[in-house]
């Protein structure tokens, strides 16, 4: 059979250092590997090192780990020549973007598409992830990339062992499901540390403009979650029915309390419309878990939020807000939200 020509494996140079110590010619442990020979002279002095014998003599051998180190350096050297190192300017802002604002890395691409802004050289998503698992950036590595997406996870249908306190999600209307129309929001409540963190995070999600709303309420109550929903009521007035037409929840304890989320606290009459998911069908509010993990970022599981101040959390969601969004063009939910509620106001 002829020459393969190749790249050496890891694999490979361990093969190489095997036949050096063996007295192997390079012509011989050309033709094992399977690769020119002018491949193995190449490959000999990349991981040439002197070597101390135990009487104090010196000589050249081969080492296979210096020479993937060499190697896996070379490729980090060039993939920076090629784009990235030509302009620092760019790889600042992708730096900053990730690293200290928690974008990914197809979110930074977009927002800089989106938003026109110009740089010498441009990148793509595939060619991006590859310069961050090469070590090219300075400040940035994979440790700082949001949780890589896992494999969906099947879901099976757990039979309720008693009914919702309002109505199931099997009756909301059909339009709701396609999100094409605006006021239907999903909510759910982010736990703080176990045992220890009695404070709790009410997330509130619209399925359209996925645009959030996150309030920090003392406890995970079902009292708390309706005094938030007044609370939200008494600052948008009548404007509340239109915005919030229905609300999607579990089946948890502190979602118990249907008539206290329906029931209007500055009039007469109900608010909004509460529809409960099936049991143990997260999927079922896809836009709130979604949310959740974004949130994560900042806040990770096991946070106590006894001490964080309601001002953070605004800050996380004017972020989450703010977001570059793939699904809109990497636009963001804020733009689509305004858009709905200046539809609204002016009565269109």
């Amino acid at each position: 059979m002829g020459r393969q020509f190749k790249h050496l494996s890891e694999t490979d140079r361990l093969k190489i250092e095997k036949a050096l110590r063996e007295g192997k010619p390079p012509k011989q442990i050309a033709k094992e590997i399977r690769v020119h020979i002018s491949t193995i002279y190449r490959e000999i002095k990349r991981g040439q090192y002197e070597h101390l014998n135990s009487d104090w003599t010196t000589e050249i051998r081969y080492s296979c780990d210096l020479a993937e180190m060499r190697y896996q350096a070379n490729l980090r050297a060039k993939g920076a020549g090629l784009k990235i190192g030509s302009d620092r300017e760019l790889a600042q802002f992708i730096e900053d973007k990730i690293v200290n604002e928690k974008y990914s890395p197809r979110a930074v691409l977009g927002e800089i598409e989106r938003k026109n802004l110009h740089f010498s050289v441009t990148i793509s998503a595939p060619t991006l992830y590859s310069y961050i698992d090469k070590g090219i950036f300075l400040l940035l590595t994979n440790k700082d990339l949001p949780e890589k997406s896992k494999k969906k996870r099947g879901y099976r249908q757990v039979k309720a062992k008693r009914p919702p306190k309002g109505d199931s999600i099997e009756k909301r209307p059909a339009e709701i499901e396609t999100r094409e129309t605006f006021g239907h929001w999903e909510m759910d409540t982010v736990k703080g540390k176990k045992k220890v963190s009695k404070k709790s995070i009410l997330v509130l999600t619209e399925r359209k403009t996925r645009q959030e709303i996150q309030i920090i309420i003392p406890d995970g109550t079902a009292e708390s979650v309706v005094r938030a929903l007044d609370d939200i009521e008494r600052r948008m007035g009548a404007l509340f029915k239109m915005v919030f037409k229905t609300i999607t929840v579990d089946n948890g304890s502190e979602f118990s309390d249907c008539e206290g989320m329906e029931r209007s606290c500055i009039g007469e009459g109900a608010r909004t419309k509460i529809y409960y998911c099936h049991p143990y069908s997260s999927y079922e509010r896809g836009s709130n878990e979604k949310q959740n993990r974004m949130i994560r970022r900042f806040i990770p599981k096991g946070t106590n939020f006894d001490d964080m101040p309601q001002e953070e959390m605004d800050k996380i969601q004017h972020w989450l807000n703010n977001y570059p969004r793939g699904i809109f063009g990497y636009d963001t939910s804020e733009s689509h939200f305004q858009r709905e509620m200046s539809a609204i106001l002016s009565g269109s």
